[in-house]
């Protein structure tokens, strides 16, 4: 299994775990609300200040319930129980406009209890063909993003004239989407993949990709007019060990990236525009507007494009709470069919990307840096005036000098002089035989020892007019 179809797998079991400990906290939160609800009515009368605290704590104990409800809910909708999970966005609501001093708290109970009840025990309880299915579609965390909503993304940007504009995808996949954003629109198209081989595909359609994760990639700030960002939908460890969501990582870490007044298009399933996401969408772009994939592909993969223009950021709470509404009601989100022709205008500003780098290694792209670097050009092309001069030694050759320099086949050819000749020296192995007369000490022969000696030949060939001569 590789790695990110194992992430993708810590994944399910996270949804499923996740879902377990709403139950669990729902369980202990339904019962601790009645509790609190008692003690209220137990010092209302007699000690108003203990009445009082008990009643800040079942607000808390409320607010703890809601919260369990929503996490039961996502947990709900990515596990495809969309039954449960409405049933778990009505209980947040209602227990939001629940009056905490009614004395109405068993029906409450009953209904959070039974609700409860429903949910998995253990992770391992979830249906597996849920789970099968799950990983069918995710595809590693992939989800390539339709060609036909893209070009009605596209019928809503007016790209400027005459301006070469810079589009940018953090988690470009095989670069289909952003190539077909920057096709006839005179842009310059930017890419990150993980995925080795979706990043060979890219590079075939973007201008420039890196590879590797886009966190350890190194990457000009504001320099983009246009960021589309299509997320893998998973949940990752943070350096503390605490869960955090890729889908809100990838918005946090990559919007400095874009110009201010660039527009960014940012595709995620509808549920997902959960307060914080759209806490930092309020507080960091303008003229925010959500939209609806078109019926067969929000059927699939509950998708919207969130478009906005970035501006500096401002710290306000509430910033996002017009967009919080659509991940609980999706039938009120407009279709990506009704976005207005032109409505979101890229800067007319010039802008370079000095800094693209990746987190790994990549021979393309060292080959297009090369290719355009003056310095390489330079040494490439570069002719020295010795190359192209006359070379005479600087003293007359010796004769050994003379052999060597034949022998080595550097004496090649027509030797133009009062007569004419041509000559090529070459080297060649000559063995012979020494024999030495062995003798004793009295002077009586005891026989020869022959050694076999390799040495190495001069020869020149020579061709004259008068013939040809062999010179050793």
């Amino acid at each position: 299994m590789s790695e990110l179809q194992n992430e993708q797998s810590q994944e399910i079991v996270f949804a499923a775990a996740k879902l377990t400990q709403a139950r669990q906290a729902i369980l202990k939160g339904s019962a601790e609300l009645l509790t609190c609800r008692a003690r209220v009515e137990k010092y209302l009368q007699s000690e108003p200040r203990k009445a009082r605290a008990c009643y800040e704590e079942l607000e808390k104990t409320a607010v703890r319930l809601q919260n369990a409800l929503g996490d039961a809910r996502l947990a709900l909708l990515e596990l495809e129980e969309y039954g449960l999970a409405g049933t778990a966005g009505k209980l947040q609501a209602g227990l939001a406009g629940f009056n905490l001093m009614s004395r109405a708290y068993k029906p409450v109970y009953e209904v959070l209890n039974g609700f409860a009840q429903k949910l998995p025990e253990r992770p391992d309880s979830v249906n597996a063909a849920v789970i099968g299915r799950l990983m069918n579609n995710v595809r590693m965390g992939y989800y390539p993003t339709d060609p036909d909503n893209i070009s009605h993304i596209l019928r809503g940007i007016r790209f400027p004239e005459g301006v070469t504009t810079n589009v940018f995808d953090p988690c470009c996949g095989c670069g289909k989407a952003l190539r077909q954003i920057a096709q006839g629109n005179n842009c310059y198209a930017y890419g990150v993949e993980l995925d080795e081989y979706r990043a060979e595909e890219a590079q075939t359609r973007l201008h420039r990709v890196g590879v590797g994760s886009f966190f350890q990639s190194r990457i000009s700030s504001e320099t983009f007019h246009l960021m589309f960002l299509n997320p893998p939908y998973l949940s990752v460890l943070t350096q503390g060990g605490s869960r955090a969501r890729h889908e809100k990582r990838f918005l946090v870490e990559s919007m400095g990236h874009l110009m201010l007044g660039g527009l960014l298009i940012y595709v995620i399933p509808y549920y997902r525009l959960t307060p914080d996401i759209c806490r930092i969408l309020g507080e960091n772009f303008t003229d925010l507007s959500v939209w609806r994939f078109t019926d067969g592909e929000f059927r699939k993969f509950k998708q919207v494009a969130v478009l906005g223009l970035r501006k500096k950021r401002i710290d306000e709470p509430s910033a996002g709470v017009a967009l919080e509404q659509y991940a609980y009601d999706p039938d009120t989100i407009p279709s990506v069919t009704q976005l207005q022709e032109g409505r979101y205008a890229l800067p007319a500003v010039p802008k370079k990307v000095e800094l693209f780098k990746g987190e790994l290694f990549n021979e393309k792209e060292l080959e297009r840096q090369l290719s355009h670097s003056d310095s390489i050009r330079r040494l490439m092309n570069a002719k020295s005036e010795l190359d192209s001069a006359g070379k005479h030694p600087l003293l007359p050759l010796s004769i050994g000098q003379i052999g060597l320099v034949g022998g080595s086949g550097m004496i090649n050819g027509l030797i133009e002089c009062d007569t004419p000749h041509v000559i090529k020296g070459r080297i060649i192995k000559v063995k012979t035989e020494e024999r030495e007369e062995k003798y004793s000490s009295r002077g009586m022969h005891m026989g020869a020892e022959v050694k076999e000696v390799i040495s190495n030949k001069m020869v020149f060939n020579v061709l004259t007019p008068k013939g040809f001569k062999a010179l050793t």
